[in-house]
């Protein structure tokens, strides 16, 4: 059973875009529907986590609007701290799914019970499931609705607005 979802930010929550304007500021996307996914997500029990390469306090922020457990930034080693968080939740690798997009992501993705990447990843990722959606524009999304689906939970999902 999929009880944590592993997420990378540029290229999977966000469009991987940067946007900085003449005043050195910094902006990211993030897709509307990804972020209500992910809060349902948490909202039935499940944990989900960032764990990015870049750091960013838009990213932080929108972390805890989301209600996401655990945000972990600047890492290099994504498998090591997912290990970490799995250990702290007393799960193993086999309750973990991940999305990511690039090569900074292989080893958490083919370490991890199921793994995506977004349509428009790095075709050099062999994920589980490549999704049809582009990262920033319902990949994150996507991704959670297939994992509903697989574990039965069609209907739990859904029921939360019946």
């Amino acid at each position: 059973m999929i009880e944590i979802i592993f997420l990378d930010v540029d290229g999977c929550m966000s469009d991987g875009g940067l946007y900085k304007t003449n005043l050195s500021d910094e902006f990211k996307r993030f897709d509307v529907k990804d972020g209500f996914a992910i809060q349902q997500w948490n909202r039935m029990g499940k944990i989900s986590a960032i764990i990015t390469g870049k750091s960013s306090q838009i990213v932080a922020d929108r972390a805890k609007e989301l209600e996401i457990k655990y945000c972990f930034q600047g890492v290099s080693d994504k498998l090591a701290k997912a290990k970490e968080i799995l250990e702290l939740e007393g799960l193993s690798l086999e309750n973990a799914a991940a999305i990511g997009d690039d090569l900074n992501d292989m080893k958490l993705l083919k370490n991890v019970a199921i793994s995506f990447a977004p349509n428009d990843a790095f075709e050099a990722l062999t994920p589980d499931i490549k999704l049809s959606k582009n990262g920033g524009y319902g990949a994150v999304r996507e991704m959670i609705e297939i994992i509903i689906d697989r574990e039965n939970l069609r209907d739990e999902w859904i029921g939360r607005w019946l």
